[in-house]
C-alpha cells in the first residue's frame, strides 16, 4: 500500500472536505426525518450561541442586526471546512486518525443536540449517522488515492527497494528500443514519492470521480433533509387557526384619525408583520403545533395550571395596541415596532393559579429553552400584559412566536416578550436567573423614554423640509417631542394622535435647511414630565440613552 505521507496535501484536504460535506448532508437528511432542532449544524450553532459571551452577542447584534444568525451559520461552515481539511491532512499519516477526528466531531454534534432543553435521545442520531457517513467517505476516497497494480507493474517489488524481475525486463526492452526510462508511457502520471528507484503516482481521475460522487450525495441528501423538514412546519396549523381566530370580548375602536401622518419614509403607526423586528437566539425557528401546545403555570402558586391552545381560545379575549422594543436597540435604532395584539390576560391566568406571598418573578420558558424573568407586580398592575396568539389581525407568524407568546407593555423584550412560550414558573429574583440576566443585563428592564428621526436621513434638498420620526414611552405616553437643527433652539414638533399610552407616537416639524451639512437632533418628554437625557449610554445593561442625531447633507 502506498504510504499515507505520499498523498499530496491538496488531495488529502479535498478528501477531508468531501467527507465532511457528506457527513453534513446525511446528518441533515436524518434531522429532516426526525424533525425538531436535531440538525448537526443547528445544534452546534445553538450551543455556540449559548456559550458565546454576552459582550460578543451584543457586538454581533449591533454589527449585523437581524442577520447575526446568518453570519454565525456562515462562520460555523467556515470553521467546519477548515477542520475538515485538517482531518484530511491528518489522514495522510494514517486514515484512522482522520476517521477518529470525524467521529469526535460527530460526538460533539450529538452532545450539542442532546443538551437542548427540548431534546430527546433520538436527537443525537443525525450527528452520529452523519459522522459514520463521513468516515466511510474518507476511507473510500483514500483508497482511490492508492496506485492500481495494473498501472504499476513494479508494485510487486521486493521490500528492500531492489527492482523486480519484471521491472528489469522492461528496462532491458526500453534500452533495446532506445526508450529512455523517463519516457515510458506508464510513468506519465504526476509523481508523488520516490521509494528506492520507483516512482508512485495518484490517479486524479479516480479521485475527482469520488469527490464528485461524494459532493452529489451531500447536496442531494442535504436538499432532501431540508425539504422533508419543511414539510414538518406548521403552515397548515397556522392557516386553520386563522380560519377560527376568535373575536375580542370588547373590540378596540378603530384607530383615531390623524394617528399616521403618512409622511414618506416615516415609520407607519402599525408595523406590518413582515417588517416587525426580530431579535432572538433561535437559529432554527421552533415549529410548535397548537394541537399539542400546552402552557404550564407552576412554582409558587396555590393551584398549578396547564392550558391547551383550545382552552386558551375559550377564555375572554383582549385586543390591545402595544409597542415592543428590544433592549439591544441603540439610540435611533430599528428594533422597535407597533402592532395590534390579540390574546388572553396574563394577570387573569395567574390569579386563577393563585400567586403565593413572596413571589416576585415570572420565569417564562420558550419551546427552544430560552428564558425571561418578568416582575410579577408589573404583570398584575392592570396593564394589558397578554399571552398573545395574533398580531395585526392574523395568527402570530412563526418568527414572532406562533402559537403563543408573551407581550408586556413597558418592559424591554428580554425580560417580558417570550416567544413560543410553554412554561411560566412563579418564583423569586433571588432564586432564579433568566437567559440575559445571567449574562450581565439588569433583571427588570423597564422601557426608557426614547425618540428617533426617520426622515430625512443622509441627503435631502435645500429649502423647506419635513423632519419626522417616532417616540415611545410605553405605559407613560409621549407628551412632547422637540427638534433642533445644528446649534439652533429646541422647537416643539407636532404630535400625531394615539389610541393610548402604550404605543409609539409619530411627530413632525418643518424646517428650512440651507445648502451644506446639518445635524438634526430630537428629544422626547413623557406624560410624567420626564425628558430623555442627553447623556449617551450603550444598550447594556438596561437600555441605551441619549439624543438621536442625524447628519444630513443638502445639495
Amino acid at each position: 500500500m502506498i504510504p499515507r505521507t505520499a498523498v499530496p496535501a491538496w488531495a488529502a484536504a479535498l478528501a477531508g472536505l468531501t467527507a465532511a460535506a457528506v457527513a453534513l448532508g446525511i446528518g441533515q437528511l436524518a434531522a429532516g426525518v426526525i424533525g425538531g432542532d436535531s440538525s448537526p449544524v443547528v445544534a452546534v450553532g445553538n450551543a455556540a450561541v449559548d456559550l458565546t459571551p454576552g459582550w460578543l452577542k451584543d457586538w454581533a447584534i449591533a454589527t449585523f442586526g437581524e442577520n447575526d444568525k446568518n453570519v454565525l451559520l456562515g462562520g460555523i461552515f467556515v470553521v467546519i471546512a477548515l477542520l475538515a481539511a485538517g482531518f484530511g491532512l491528518l489522514s495522510r499519516i494514517r486514515v484512522g486518525y482522520g476517521r477518529l477526528a470525524l467521529l469526535v466531531f460527530g460526538v460533539i454534534g450529538a452532545w450539542a443536540a442532546a443538551t437542548r432543553p427540548d431534546a430527546g435521545m433520538i436527537d443525537i442520531l443525525p450527528a452520529l449517522v452523519g459522522a459514520w457517513a463521513g468516515t466511510s467517505t474518507l476511507t473510500r476516497l483514500f483508497r482511490r488515492l492508492e496506485p492500481k497494480d495494473a498501472d504499476y507493474p513494479d508494485r510487486a517489488d521486493s521490500s528492500n527497494g531492489e527492482p523486480s524481475d519484471r521491472a528489469e525486463e522492461q528496462a532491458a526492452q526500453d534500452a533495446a528500443g532506445g526508450v529512455e526510462p523517463g519516457d515510458h508511457p506508464q510513468l506519465e502520471k504526476p509523481p508523488v514519492m520516490l521509494a528506492g528507484t520507483r516512482l508512485r503516482t495518484i490517479d486524479r481521475r479516480r479521485l475527482f470521480t469520488g469527490v464528485a460522487t461524494g459532493a452529489g450525495i451531500a447536496v442531494a441528501a442535504g436538499a432532501a433533509g431540508v425539504w422533508i423538514g419543511d414539510r414538518n412546519n406548521v403552515s397548515a396549523e397556522r392557516a386553520q387557526v386563522a380560519a377560527e381566530l376568535p373575536k375580542p370580548a370588547t373590540p378596540l375602536a378603530p384607530l383615531p384619525a390623524g394617528v399616521d401622518f403618512k409622511v414618506p419614509n416615516l415609520s407607519p403607526f402599525v408595523t406590518p408583520n413582515h417588517d416587525f423586528y426580530r431579535v432572538d437566539t433561535a437559529l432554527a425557528l421552533p415549529n410548535v403545533d397548537p394541537k399539542t401546545w400546552t402552557l404550564k403555570i407552576h412554582g409558587m402558586v396555590d393551584r398549578p395550571v396547564e392550558i391547551t391552545f383550545a382552552d386558551l381560545l375559550k377564555r375572554p379575549i383582549i385586543e390591545a395596541d402595544l409597542t415592543l422594543a428590544c433592549v439591544s436597540n441603540p439610540v435611533g435604532g430599528p428594533y422597535v415596532g407597533n402592532a395590534r395584539w390579540l390574546g388572553v390576560s396574563m394577570a387573569a391566568v395567574l390569579r386563577e393559579a393563585g400567586i403565593k406571598a413572596g413571589a416576585d418573578m415570572l420565569l417564562s420558558t420558550s419551546a427552544d429553552g430560552w428564558t425571561a424573568g418578568t416582575p410579577v407586580e408589573v404583570v398584575m398592575d392592570g396593564r394589558d400584559a397578554l399571552f398573545a396568539f395574533a398580531m395585526n389581525g392574523e395568527p402570530l407568524p412563526v418568527a414572532h412566536g406562533f402559537p403563543v407568546r408573551q407581550v408586556v407593555p413597558g418592559l424591554y423584550g428580554y425580560v417580558s416578550a417570550t416567544k413560543w412560550v410553554v412554561d411560566v414558573e412563579v418564583t423569586r429574583f433571588d432564586q432564579a436567573r433568566a437567559y440575559w440576566t445571567d449574562r450581565g443585563w439588569d433583571a427588570e428592564g423597564p422601557i426608557k423614554t426614547q425618540s428617533r428621526i426617520d426622515t430625512p436621513r443622509n441627503k435631502t434638498q435645500p429649502g423647506r423640509n419635513v423632519i419626522a420620526g417616532v417616540a415611545w414611552a410605553q405605559t407613560k405616553g409621549i407628551a412632547k417631542v422637540e427638534v433642533k437643527v445644528d446649534e439652533g433652539p429646541w422647537r416643539e414638533a407636532k404630535l400625531a394622535e394615539v389610541p393610548g399610552l402604550d404605543t409609539w407616537r409619530q411627530w413632525m416639524i418643518e424646517a428650512d435647511l440651507a445648502t451644506g451639512m446639518h445635524t438634526l437632533s430630537c428629544r422626547a418628554t413623557d406624560e410624567t414630565g420626564y425628558t430623555q437625557t442627553a447623556d449617551g449610554a450603550p444598550p447594556e445593561p438596561n437600555g441605551a440613552t441619549g439624543y438621536h442625531h442625524v447628519l444630513v447633507e443638502t445639495t
